[in-house]
């Protein structure tokens, strides 16, 4: 056998051999028992990670140093944004779950959604086959921090400088706080005067309809006080679900301007001067970067990102018993926000994240099996970044299903019919 063959086949399985007595510890490996050199950073730590020098450590070129790090840096951004859609998926299926009836516990959010779905099932079996249901849904703007972006890319990459780094939005807003006129979107911080089309409750009569309860009259019905019901149709009063118009009060949501307008909390669109803490909603395009940074910082501000909160509205019709008709609309609004904003907000982003982080550690594994030729020295290295590399292609594999279960929660949420549905 050639020596070239005996290092294709030895490295794999040093990969796997030596990660086994790691991946229990998401800590520090500060010495690899047995073999020369071995210090390494802190895996827990993305700061510690970042002023590591791996090819001072490992003996290895500035190159393969550097593609090294940003490999393990990617690495680490994508099992914290895995574990935040995860846990947030957690809380609001969970959540669903348990105001529907489920006293169990879950350990994950996938296991959570799945459950969600079962008892969605189960409750609308109950509700009987007449039953119709309607979710209207003003959905989340997610956007990404362009001053992140840009700090991530001066601090992974040495050819771009700090404060210098010149990011752009494509195919989507810019969004953040407008301090003058807002053209687009905005969504209401506190409840305000909406210049244009209301999504969400309005507190005094509607230009348009009202998808939710009216009170006042529903297509000239008194429909006030207790009588307060469910209208798909012109509400002159107080709407307390989804309004389509105009709202001559305070709007409780997002506020699509017909102009430029001032507003009073996030605005989505242009800005009549400069946007204050700015970010998108589309794809960010970065500096010219190295591919394994763009894939570290995409993942970094994904992790962060921040969405305007989607207004739904439920309405069911035809169902067998009303209360839990009821309990099974206050269960779904109450909860499914956040479902939405990985469903609708994020699923597109997340895709390509965790694509793109996924060819970078590929990447990043060969480039440590062909980093050095001493093998003791490559053992050491191989065992320092087994972990987080293992952990990343399980993240990126995870943040999809994440995306898959709650595209699954929101569309049984808004399904009609008796039939039971499993997870």
């Amino acid at each position: 056998m050639t020596r070239k063959m005996m290092r294709q086949v030895s490295w794999p399985v040093l990969f796997a051999g030596l990660a086994a007595p790691f991946i229990v510890n998401c800590g520090a490996l500060p010495k690899v028992p047995g073999l020369p050199g071995g210090n390494c950073p802190d895996m827990a730590k993305i700061d510690e990670i970042d002023k590591f020098d791996f090819a001072s450590n490992f003996k290895l070129s500035a190159e393969a140093g550097a593609k090294i790090k940003a490999g393990v840096g990617a690495a680490v951004e994508m099992k914290a944004l895995a574990d935040k859609i995860d846990g947030d998926l957690l809380t609001a299926c969970g959540g669903l779950a348990k105001d529907l009836g489920d006293g169990n516990t879950y350990k994950t959010g996938d296991e959570a959604c799945k459950a969600a779905i079962k008892v969605m099932g189960d409750v609308k079996a109950k509700m009987g086959a007449s039953a119709t249901i309607k979710l209207d849904v003003d959905p989340p703007k997610c956007g990404v921090s362009i001053d992140a972006y840009g700090d991530c890319a001066a601090h992974c990459d040495a050819n771009i400088k700090p404060g210098e780094a010149k990011v752009d939005c494509e195919g989507g807003q810019m969004q953040g706080t407008c301090s003058a006129q807002c053209k687009g979107e905005c969504e209401m911080s506190a409840a305000a005067a909406c210049s244009g089309e209301c999504s969400g409750s309005c507190d005094a009569e509607v230009q348009g309809t009202c998808d939710g309860k009216c009170d006042g009259k529903c297509d000239g019905k008194a429909t006030t006080g207790a009588a307060a019901a469910q209208c798909n149709g012109k509400c002159e009063g107080k709407c307390s679900g989804n309004v389509k118009g105009t709202c001559k009060g305070k709007c409780g949501g997002s506020c699509k301007l017909s102009g430029s307008a001032s507003c009073s909390g996030t605005c989505t669109g242009d800005c009549s001067v400069k946007m204050e803490a700015p970010k998108c909603t589309g794809t960010v395009k970065p500096p010219q970067m190295s591919a394994d940074c763009k894939a570290k910082c995409d993942a970094k501000v994904q992790a962060n990102a921040s969405c305007t909160p989607p207004h739904i509205a439920l309405k069911i019709t035809g169902a067998a018993d009303a209360q839990v008709a009821a309990k099974f609309q206050a269960a779904v609004e109450k909860n499914l926000p956040v479902v939405l904003d990985v469903a609708i907000g994020m699923s597109k982003q997340l895709g390509a994240v965790a694509g793109s982080v996924k060819t970078v550690v590929e990447g990043a594994q060969a480039s440590v099996q062909a980093a050095t030729s001493d093998k003791m020295m490559g053992a050491a290295l191989v065992a320092c970044v087994a972990m987080p590399f293992k952990g990343a292609l399980e993240a990126a594999a995870g943040v999809q299903a994440s995306v898959n279960v709650s595209v699954n929660v929101q569309a049984s949420a808004s399904a009609s019919g008796s039939a039971k549905t499993g997870g």
